[in-house]
């Protein structure tokens, strides 16, 4: 694991789009095409916009981009909440990525069947075994919680499907999220985690015991691949 801590979020916002930037462009010199995983939340906001303007912008190739989401809530695109609306308001819609490689959570089906399609689409991408996505990006909650893996529900510990939908009762809404084995096998996780609120449950997720019912982030471990968490100082603070 690599922990890099930036000053505030606008320096981690920076250093997160030099790095994609460079992951990008890296692996394209030996492959045709880059998967990518977006996360939602206000700091992978900031990112979209720097990475929607110059110099990022016209140093990323963005018709070799592929892209999907860790996870959605179940709401339609133009829903103020949706990760996907997001997405298209503050970078997707603002560069030249083929919308038949844009892989969004299909709200518009029923619960389950938006999980298994999106299921469907990932094993057309990727093999039983072996990497999955090129990048993951990923948020974490004030509750340590990262995609829709929220403390307390049975997906935190799913082992075989790849996609998953239930209802979180204390949002009252569905969520639709990819599992821990799909996003393990990635060749690299990015974590980007902001604000004085998140100290205290980023310290028990990479110093503390291991609990992921409490930390559900813990359950997020690359098996081959590289986990790095970008972090600025106020969510670094209780860090020994």
């Amino acid at each position: 694991m690599d922990l890099i801590i930036k000053k505030n979020p606008t320096d981690l916002a920076k250093a997160a789009a030099d790095l994609i930037t460079k992951r990008i462009t890296d692996v394209l010199k030996t492959q045709d095409r880059f998967t990518i995983a977006l996360s939602g939340g206000s700091t992978p906001k900031a990112l979209h916009e720097l990475l929607a303007k110059a110099p990022y912008v016209e140093q990323i190739p963005w018709a070799q981009l592929h892209v999907f989401w860790g996870d959605e809530r179940y709401v339609p695109i133009d829903d103020e909440q949706s990760n996907a609306g997001m997405a298209y308001d503050t970078l997707l819609g603002h560069v030249y990525t083929p919308e038949e490689q844009i892989h969004v959570w299909k709200t518009e089906l029923e619960p389950a069947e938006a999980a298994a399609d999106y299921d469907r689409v990932l094993h057309e991408y990727f093999g039983d075994t072996g990497p999955t996505f090129d990048l993951v990006l990923l948020g974490m909650g004030d509750d340590g919680h990262t995609l829709s893996l929220f403390p307390g529900t049975e997906v935190v510990h799913e082992q075989t499907a790849w996609t998953a939908a239930y209802f979180l009762t204390k949002q009252d809404m569905y969520r639709l999220t990819l599992t821990a084995p799909i996003v393990n096998r990635a060749k690299c996780v990015l974590f980007l985690v902001a604000g004085p609120k998140k100290a205290a449950p980023l310290k028990e997720v990479l110093e503390g015991d291991y609990n992921p019912d409490v930390y559900p982030s813990q359950q997020i471990k690359p098996t081959d691949g590289e986990l790095i968490w970008l972090v600025d100082e106020k969510a670094a603070a209780d860090l020994e």
